[in-house]
């Protein structure tokens, strides 16, 4: 796949952000106020916004945003309780089918929304269509760790509850493209997520992804490390982490309702007395510096893999910030050829249909 060419300013259509502005908990309001704060760092990158002009008009005008930011307008709305299969075939008027379009026709390279994530990933799918020889796209999430890149990458963090052995060696493929971009790492490490390090443990399909993951990490330009467990999503064993949507999209939310405890733990013990009052004012500065490092706000932007072109879904109850995170993470990766890079690396180290290892059926033992 080639980059589209540029648009009558100039501008390559492959580095034009398309946004969704409607469809997030927090209204359109928000997705301005986040792109404001983007286009504050990044200013001059092309946007086409999709969503009610008769709302976002306004909402750029107030931002200074209206000769910087071509609206799209689009009369409805995809909700957060839309079934996929009905947006899929009654969506067309709807601001994320418009942002998916100018994508799909080449207008721009990305589409970020902060919607639906089932109905974003059905029209996707539809509209957009699966890299070849990928059976289910993948979620990929950014995990706080220790690594020295700060984050370790998951997935699937829910684009499908199930994957066998052969949708495990794609996300592994997968994976370790998006972090050699996002990270700038030149072999990334992978791990397999499994209920213990040891070969002997976990469901036949993880036995025989971890064969199919190994001899494939040469090609792949990764490092397999093996398996690993729950308690190294943020340790520094591995840079990419492999499992289905059903266990990833249960550790990720695991993940921030213990972030959101211990938050509020720590502030209740800060707040008790006048003496740890004190103690939390002289720690100010070391607290902030946490509060930064562990900000699920900066890693905001579930980025889709496995379609022939890029897409990003924000958290749908994000805030500016997070919004602003989601757009910035997309103007990476299309300002790296992201999606042409994981369409040249799996047609490189996927292996022929014939040589794919047969489906393993239900009375496989493990």
């Amino acid at each position: 796949m080639t980059d589209a060419g540029p648009t009558s300013t100039g501008v390559e259509t492959s580095r034009v952000l398309s946004i969704d502005a409607m469809g997030g908990d927090n209204g359109p309001a928000t997705v301005v106020a986040g792109l404001a704060r983007f286009l504050k760092k990044k200013p001059g990158t092309p946007v086409i916004l999709h969503g009610r002009s008769s709302e976002l008009a306004p909402l750029l005008a107030r931002h200074g945003l209206t000769d910087a930011v071509t609206l799209r307008d689009a009369a409805d709305v995809v909700t957060m309780h839309d079934k996929p299969s009905h947006v899929v075939r009654h969506g067309k008027t709807t601001s994320m089918w418009s942002a998916i379009e100018a994508v799909r026709d080449n207008e721009a390279g990305v589409v970020v929304s902060c919607g639906n994530t089932g109905a974003l990933m059905a029209m996707s799918m539809l509209r957009l269509r699966k890299l070849e020889g990928v059976n289910r796209p993948a979620i990929a999430c950014l995990w706080p760790s220790r690594n020295r890149q700060g984050f370790n990458v998951m997935l699937d963090a829910g684009a499908d509850i199930r994957a066998d052995q052969d949708d495990l060696l794609i996300h592994a493929l997968m994976g370790a493209s998006y972090a050699r971009t996002a990270f700038d790492l030149a072999q990334p490490r992978v791990g397999l997520l499994n209920v213990g390090t040891e070969e002997h443990k976990g469901r036949a399909e993880l036995k025989v992804a971890h064969e199919l993951i190994g001899t494939s990490a040469d090609k792949g330009g990764f490092v397999y490390v093996g398996f690993v467990e729950g308690g190294d999503l943020p340790g520094d064993a591995c840079d990419v982490i492999v499992t289905d949507g059903f266990t990833g999209n249960v550790a990720l939310k695991t993940g921030e309702g213990i972030a959101n405890l211990i938050a509020d733990l720590l502030r209740d013990a800060l707040r008790r007395t006048p003496l740890s009052m004190i103690g939390a004012l002289l720690a100010s500065g070391a607290l902030r510096a946490l509060k930064k490092r562990i900000d699920p706000r900066r890693v905001n932007g579930g980025v889709f893999l496995g379609l022939t072109r890029t897409v990003i879904k924000s958290h749908g109850s994000a805030d500016e910030t997070g919004v602003a995170a989601a757009i910035m993470l997309a103007h990476r990766l299309v300002d790296q050829g992201f999606s042409d890079k994981l369409a040249a690396r799996l047609a490189t180290a996927l292996p022929h249909d014939a040589d794919r290892t047969p489906p393993l059926t239900d009375g496989a033992q493990p």
